[in-house]
Parts: structure tokens; C-alpha cells; sequence
């Protein structure tokens, strides 16, 4: 079997062309439990699958969170797989990506860079807090797409400083927290300039923190847009990774488009040959 493994900002993902491999979607979840698994397996925060569009687009993009869970899609993995799709010529330097929640459409920059266009904020609420352990924290909530990828937005003053493993059960808590029926990626921000944010994501699925979040920067963003805390334009933010940019067209408290622009890494190429994988024993 044959894989890539990429990364964007550092949210690192698996990728493998079941238009060459032909396996059984049915199949996908444990697969990426399994290939996902850091020390035992290649590892990664996801597995993406490239198969055949069924509606209207180059081609589709199935994600699986590195606990075999479905997502809806991802942000920095749908700005890799822009690249495999280019680079395999599946599709040209402008790409229409079917995804769970919705379509995609994608842009190469330059050799590394990518943009897309992220999918619609279906659901925005600006004040939305939470208490955790008798605290109320301030919280607000966007889902992108339908079905939406749910998160929730949480300022944290001196982020950056913060104690790891503090912010990790909080984070946790709030992931988990009943105000979220489909659970949530939590997105811990700090402004530390005019249109720059540092932000931290504990994210659903991969159950820790992650380098990057690309849907939940772009939801970060709409929710500083609509605060007016930041222009919307050519937004900074920085993350363990590194950095990605969003660009929002709003019109009064409406978003229109949410487009997210950051660096690709193809970290290698080859062969699946683990012995312990099941699909090949």
C-alpha cells in the first residue's frame, strides 16, 4: 500500500489514493487507528483518503481522525491534499474537493503555499460560555459546514506561558462539556498584536493538543471578525507549527467567504509494510 505523509504547520496526516488502492471504506476507521498510532505505526494526528467524486469535484477527500472517528473535514489536511491532488495530477492549481461537510475548493499559490476556501459558518454564537469546576468561562461557538465541524472559541490570557497540563484538562472539559452535543475542538486564543493571534487547539478526535487547526483558526478568526477584535484581513495566526493566515469576507454580521493560506510539507513518500496492520497480514 502506498502512502504520503504530510504535514501542514504541523498538523500531520497520512495519505493514501484509494482510486490505486480500492479498500473497502468500511475498513478506513481501523486503518487509521492503526497507521495513526505514534511509536507503533507511522503516526499522525489523521488519515486522509483520496477516492472518486460523487458530486461534481476533482475528487473526494474521506478524513479520519487518528481515533478512527469520522471528520468532517479538515482545514490544514484539505490544504495537503490540494497538493497530492496537483502534484498527481488529479486536479489543476484551482481544485473543487468534495468533503464530508461539503465542497472545498482549493488554490496553489506556489510550490509549498496553499489556499482554500474554508466551508460557510453554518452556526455562529458569539456568547456562549461554559462552567467548568464551578468557573464560567467566556466561550463563544461556530460549526463550519453541513454537518458542521463544531468548536468552540476560548480567550486565555497569557496562553502562551500557560502550564500544559493545566490547559489540557481544561481543554479536555470543555471538549467534552455538555453545552456540545457532537463534542468540540477547543480553540484557546491570545491577541498579541494588531491582527495576530496565538492560539492552542486541544482537538476532538485526537483527544490532545494538536500544532494546528486549520477549521478552527478560520473559526477563531470569524468570531474576532464579527467581535471586531481583528480586521478580518490578512489575520496572522500563530500555533506550535507555525503559521497560517485567514482572510474573511463579511458583509455587516454575515460571513461570506472564509479562506485559510499556509505552508505544506511533504515529509516522505513509500510503502506501508507494517506487520501488525491487519488489511496486510
Amino acid at each position: 500500500m502506498q502512502f504520503w505523509k504530510m504535514n501542514g504547520a504541523g498538523n500531520d496526516f497520512i495519505l493514501i489514493n484509494n482510486l490505486e488502492e480500492h479498500l473497502p471504506e468500511e475498513k478506513l476507521p481501523q486503518l487509521a487507528r492503526s497507521l495513526c498510532q505514534r511509536h507503533l505505526s507511522i503516526g499522525a494526528d489523521g488519515l486522509m483518503v483520496v477516492d472518486a467524486p460523487k458530486a461534481g469535484g476533482d475528487y473526494r477527500m474521506l478524513f479520519f481522525n487518528s481515533d478512527g472517528s469520522v471528520g468532517e473535514m479538515c482545514g490544514n489536511g484539505a490544504r495537503c491534499i490540494c497538493r497530492y491532488g496537483y502534484e498527481k495530477g488529479l486536479a489543476g492549481e484551482e481544485q473543487r474537493v468534495e468533503t464530508t461537510a461539503g465542497l472545498v475548493t482549493g488554490q496553489r499559490i506556489d510550490q509549498r503555499m496553499y489556499r482554500i476556501r474554508l466551508n460557510d459558518p453554518t452556526t455562529v454564537k458569539l456568547d456562549y460560555p461554559v462552567e467548568v469546576d464551578g468557573v464560567r468561562y467566556t466561550c463563544s461557538y461556530v460549526e463550519l459546514g453541513d454537518p458542521g465541524i463544531p468548536h468552540a472559541v476560548v480567550p486565555y490570557a497569557g496562553l502562551r506561558q500557560a502550564d500544559e497540563n493545566e490547559l489540557r484538562e481544561l481543554g479536555r472539559a470543555i471538549r467534552w462539556h455538555s453545552a456540545f452535543p457532537k463534542g468540540a475542538n477547543v480553540n484557546f486564543y491570545e491577541l498579541i498584536g494588531e491582527d495576530q493571534v496565538y492560539e492552542r487547539t486541544f482537538e476532538r478526535g485526537v483527544e490532545d493538543f494538536t500544532y494546528a487547526c486549520g477549521t478552527g483558526t478560520g473559526s477563531l478568526v470569524t468570531v474576532l471578525t464579527l467581535q471586531g477584535k481583528v480586521s478580518g484581513r490578512g489575520v496572522r495566526v500563530a500555533m506550535t507549527g507555525g503559521e497560517l493566515t485567514v482572510d474573511i469576507d463579511r458583509v455587516h454580521s454575515h460571513i461570506t467567504n472564509l479562506y485559510l493560506t499556509g505552508p505544506t510539507n511533504i515529509v516522505c513518500k513509500g510503502e506501508i509494510t507494517d506487520e501488525e496492520l491487519p488489511l496486510l497480514s
